[in-house]
């Protein structure tokens, strides 16, 4: 009796379970042909507008500029370029006028004599400068026809062998009108420059 009634009761439950199964299967079919119903709502978050206030900034007035300093007085540069750093001297080299030996002075009028047209200062020697030596050398010489220098040499030095080679250097740089006789340019001998070297200070 127990075995039937069993076996009734596991019959009714596979049917029902049937029956619930069709019921899913036929809604769910619907369920995915069909769109769903209702709306869907979508929102859209709105930034809100920013306000932007502008200041009004005027630039500062920049303060007034102080008084210019006085000018400063224009140094005075000496004439020659070669004292050595730290020297308080003063010093030039001075050409004395030029002494023609070689030729007489009784021209023709349309004759012309030689004349100087550059002369350079010549350097003061450092050592010399240094030890505060003063001196002179007269340095004789060819004028050429060009108006160049030939042949310097020493003639007289006082002190012997120190202003030398500076006063030869600097009558090497002179120019002359040359001497014109008969037209033509001449060149004239043994001409002679004094050059002084004194300090002043």
């Amino acid at each position: 009796m127990r075995f039937l009634a069993a076996l009734a009761v596991a019959a009714v439950v596979t049917l029902g379970l049937f029956y619930l199964m069709q019921s899913l299967i036929a809604g769910g079919q619907g369920a995915m042909t069909e769109p769903p119903k209702g709306s869907v709502l979508d929102f859209v978050r709105v930034k809100p507008e920013e306000v932007v206030q502008e200041k009004d900034r005027k630039p500062e007035r920049p303060p007034e500029p102080e008084a210019p300093p006085p000018d400063m007085p224009t140094p005075q540069m000496d004439s020659s370029e070669l004292a050595p750093e730290g020297s308080s001297y003063d010093f030039s080299a001075t050409a004395q006028a030029d002494t023609g030996l070689g030729g007489g002075m009784n021209l023709d009028a349309s004759d012309g004599e030689y004349l100087p047209i550059v002369k350079v200062q010549a350097a003061y020697p450092r050592r010399a400068l240094q030890r505060g030596i003063e001196g002179y050398v007269v340095v004789e010489f060819t004028v050429t026809r060009q108006g160049t220098v030939r042949d310097p040499r020493v003639v007289e030095a006082q002190p012997e062998q120190i202003f030398d080679q500076a006063a030869m250097d600097a009558v090497l740089k002179f120019k002359y009108k040359p001497r014109v006789v008969n037209g033509e340019a001449v060149e004239v001998e043994g001409v002679q420059n004094r050059i002084t070297f004194e300090i002043d200070g």
